[in-house]
């Protein structure tokens, strides 16, 4: 739990599939940058995927340790870099799936609101979310 001058705030950091599925998830401070944190959650990847994230996530680093899983990433560049890495602007626009996961994480009240104080028993909310929406998308399946 980070504080803030709000109160306290966390992130929710997800690895979704190509269904918009969560794979991992995370919970760090409101406060700790993005790229840091989503490090923990590579070891989710698959090899041979392609990796859509914000900006947040756009660093060298990252993309290195990317590529070393054997999994390449689409990322919109910052805009400060001055040889910016190759993006393709249609596959990116699947990142959208990751938006819609969040999404359907807001229709949790207790994600939603985050009304729990310890960082375990938010995290616990979010994954039985999670599980949900897992059990929803395998429902429509059958």
């Amino acid at each position: 739990m980070g504080r803030s001058r709000g109160g306290l705030t966390t992130k929710i950091h997800a690895v979704v599939d190509a269904n918009g599925l969560p794979i991992a998830l995370k919970l760090t401070e409101g406060q700790a940058h993005a790229g840091k944190s989503g490090e923990d959650l590579l070891g989710a990847l698959p090899r041979k995927c392609v990796l859509l994230a914000d900006r947040g996530y756009d660093s060298d680093a990252l993309r290195a340790k990317i590529a070393a899983q054997g999994a390449t990433v689409n990322t919109r560049p910052l805009d400060h870099r001055t040889d910016p890495p190759a993006f393709n602007p249609r596959t990116y626009k699947m990142c959208n799936r990751v938006e819609r996961f969040f999404n359907k994480f807001k229709h949790y009240r207790a994600v939603d609101t985050r009304f729990d104080k310890h960082d375990a028993k938010i995290l616990a909310s979010v994954k039985l979310a999670a599980i949900r929406i897992w059990m929803r998308f395998n429902e429509s399946m059958t």
